[in-house]
């Protein structure tokens, strides 16, 4: 892989561009067989700027994973304070998590470019380690909602003695099973069978995390 200093970042509209034209062809063909011909046509490039930019096919794939989950994080934040930025009482708490997993449920059941992410992801992990051993730094979208409820916690509203812990089990409980009931995308959802999913799911969190 080569020293990603050397390489150039060049500009936001192409970089996005070559990511989104990179995922379309990586998930149609697969990691072997696609072509940076392919993905610098497909993003009306030139390959010399696909390489400039990025070095080489390896940095490339995994670059337009990266940058894709930076933008989800950035999206996943914005969710987070708007459903559960303003809860200050216990009576408020119940409604406040329905509504973020309804809203991150349906994120993760309809966007199309989240499951082809995740579906390209699966595929390709047993060729790229890295993708099945993530730090801490490589999942913002736990941590932000560890912080959370972390928050909640001191404001007496959860028992939240592991938040990097409750962060995991309130996603999969909001998502785990809309993830399998959709194929991971696959198969569309209606908005009451998320609604009574993810209501299910919060239900159970509370009954482990709510004080005593």
């Amino acid at each position: 892989m080569p020293d990603t200093s050397t390489l150039r970042q060049g500009s936001p509209a192409k970089r996005a561009a070559i990511v989104r034209a990179a995922l379309e062809i990586f998930v149609c063909e697969g990691y072997a067989r696609a072509s940076v011909d392919a993905i610098a046509q497909t993003a009306g490039v030139s390959k010399r700027t696909i390489y400039d930019y990025y070095g080489d096919k390896e940095r490339l794939f995994l670059s337009a994973v990266e940058e894709t989950q930076a933008t989800q994080a950035a999206s996943f934040q914005e969710l987070l304070d708007r459903t559960l930025g303003p809860v200050t009482r216990k009576a408020d708490l119940e409604t406040a998590l329905t509504d973020f997993g309804r809203a991150f449920g349906t994120e993760v059941a309809r966007s199309a470019e989240r499951a082809a992410v995740l579906r390209l992801m699966i595929a390709e992990a047993p060729h790229f380690p890295a993708l099945l051993r993530p730090s801490p730094e490589d999942r913002p979208v736990q941590r932000a909602l560890a912080a959370r409820l972390a928050e909640l916690g001191k404001q007496g509203l959860l028992d939240i003695p592991d938040p990097d812990e409750a962060a995991e089990f309130l996603g999969l409980l909001v998502t785990g099973r809309v993830n399998h009931r959709s194929w991971y995308g696959a198969v569309r959802l209606d908005d009451s069978e998320i609604d009574q999913l993810v209501t299910g799911g919060v239900r159970i969190f509370l009954r482990a995390y709510a004080p005593r």
